[in-house]
């Protein structure tokens, strides 16, 4: 049966790969592929930038643990793609980017609209692609989609030229993908299973970090078995809250910049640290030299290049984490850690989360608990980039994967409402939460006409401090307060805009009002609402490892 490359690409996406939904914003170089999808039943959200259809993408990839799907036209759509696809390739979350292309005989003429996509994406991409043979189309697809969902997940771009949309191909759909050079490794080595279990075995003070992998691989449950079994402490990493329900007992929080001081101590002073699919990045270690001196290190991941890049592992073990953790909880033999655990507890009480309360401003921390308590812990929760997204990490306790969706590795501001569009697209029965500043929010602002036009509920709690608050913090502990250019003085009114978009809106000013209007955001579920709520400015996150210091250097408050 003959049809265009775009209408294949739709049957095969719908067919093949069960994608129900998509986010874009059509133009010239992506109108035959807009003109199949009329056709089609295919679920299209309009973003109202191609930044908020990436980032929509990949909340929606992170909440579901699907693969997201975004598209945009050549030249300037392509290009607004590129940091929601940059964010998605530094936190290993897998969308399939389509983009338009000028047709194939303009290529390379500086024509209208017209960019390297590919030369851009490939610094940022896991692969990506250059469709001019019309017949190549459905194989190339395949293996996009292929490399995205497998190994160590992440974002693949399809270029495809105007004319080679429209061009007609039979639909036939290779039976299998085979690409050579890339074979990801799932099953961990057996010696080195052995080596790992003997090391835990000796340890006296071992402690388990999990990161993003463990959400990825699904093997939450596998961690939780394991911990139990061995009875150590878990920490993990940003990316990694939620791999382990934070009220569990076993939990001691996120470790890293603003990680609880507790975790932090904890994982400093192990002598055995067993590492799961996480990548030692600079803002979980501090000072790379000085991090844990005395622990020896198991580095679990799927992804080679990630052994020894940071850290140099005692045990590497390249796999999948799900079945290194299912073989580790069959040969390691049970732990008690007595002694381990009474040091825990003594950083615990001496160290906790804290701040200083106050009956005449309100306090972001407070505000997150509320939020926390309120939802009973049971919404989905995405934050923006600064103190925000870090106040958010630490008061609200996330029970089970892909529950908390962050930046973490590019750290977006913009990233945190459109990727709540996307979770809420993709988990309609669930409150779903973003957690904003003042500053984060207004980068994409404008996809509260999307969320208004497909009537999603998403909750935009705004901590308001009129500043760019992480960057102003900095400047007041290591600039002497000289706050160049970070204080919002003229600000929009949130209340009226959000009704100017057919939003709800509402301004929070006194502690007493808090509870009540968090209640009322939560009750409405036919709209995206904002809740700004003006907050202490001069607040600071607290605990705090200087940029490049140590561990043992923390900020405590």
């Amino acid at each position: 049966m003959l049809m265009t490359v775009a209408e294949a690409i739709i049957k095969y996406m719908q067919e093949e790969e069960g994608i129900e939904v998509i986010f874009g914003y059509p133009g010239g170089a992506v109108i035959g592929f807009y003109d199949a999808l009329h056709n089609s039943t295919l679920k299209h959200v309009l973003v109202r930038h191609e930044q908020g259809a990436a980032h929509a993408a990949d909340g929606y990839a992170r909440s579901t643990g699907k693969v997201g799907v975004c598209i945009a036209t050549s030249g300037p759509g392509a290009t607004n793609l590129t940091t929601g696809i940059a964010t998605a390739y530094m936190d290993s979350i897998p969308i399939v980017a389509i983009t338009g292309q000028v047709k194939t005989s303009a290529i390379g003429k500086d024509s209208f609209q017209e960019v390297d996509t590919r030369g851009i994406t490939m610094p940022i991409t896991k692969h990506n692609y250059l469709i001019t043979n019309p017949h190549e189309a459905l194989r190339i697809i395949k293996e996009a989609f292929y490399i995205a969902k497998t190994g160590r997940k992440g974002p693949v771009l399809v270029d495809i030229p105007s004319d080679v949309f429209l061009s007609k191909i039979e639909y036939s759909v290779p039976s299998k993908v085979d690409l050579l050079g890339y074979k990801p490794n799932y099953d961990p080595h057996p010696l080195q299973i052995k080596r790992a279990a003997q090391l835990i075995k000796e340890a006296e003070r071992p402690i388990i970090l999990a990161g993003g992998g463990v959400i990825a691989s699904e093997a939450s449950q596998e961690l939780i078995k394991f911990a139990e079994k061995i009875n150590a402490p878990v920490v993990t990493t940003l990316m990694g809250k939620g791999s382990i329900p934070e009220t569990h007992e076993l939990s001691c929080g996120f470790i890293g910049m603003h990680g609880a001081a507790y975790a932090n101590y904890a994982i400093n002073d192990s002598d055995l640290i067993i590492a799961i699919g996480v990548r030692f990045s600079d803002r979980s270690t501090g000072k790379v030299e000085t991090f844990a001196p005395n622990a020896k290190i198991i580095h679990i991941d799927i992804d080679p290049a990630e052994i020894g890049k940071n850290v140099n592992p005692y045990v590497p073990i390249v796999a999948d984490a799900k079945r290194a953790l299912e073989r580790l909880v069959e040969v390691v033999e049970p732990k008690i850690n007595a002694m381990w655990w009474e040091k825990i507890k003594e950083w615990k009480t001496k160290y906790p989360l804290r701040y200083r309360m106050s009956n005449d401003i309100i306090k972001p921390q407070y505000v997150i608990e509320r939020i926390y308590e309120l939802t009973k812990g049971e919404a989905i929760v995405v934050t923006e980039v600064g103190q925000n997204q870090m106040w958010a990490a630490q008061y609200y306790k996330v029970k089970r994967p892909r529950q908390f969706i962050t930046s973490g590795g590019l750290g977006t501001m913009g990233f945190g409402f459109p990727a709540a569009i996307g979770a809420q697209i993709g988990n309609r029965d669930k409150i779903v939460i973003d957690i904003a500043g003042d500053g984060s929010i207004q980068m994409n602002i404008q996809e509260l006409a999307t969320a208004a036009s497909e009537r999603l509920p998403v909750k935009i709690f705004i901590l308001n401090n009129s500043c760019l608050g992480m960057v102003r913090q900095w400047q007041e502990l290591f600039y002497e307060k000289r706050y160049s250019c970070t204080l919002l003085d003229v600000a929009p009114n949130f209340e009226k805009l959000a009704e100017v978009y057919g939003a709800y809106g509402r301004r929070v000013e006194k502690i007493e009002e808090l509870d009540e209007a968090i209640e009322w955001a939560l009750n409405i579920n036919d709209s995206p609402v904002i809740v700004d709520i003006q907050v202490n400015r001069e607040e600071n996150v607290f605990p705090m490892i200087p940029a490049g210091g140590s561990i043992d250097k923390m900020l405590i408050d």
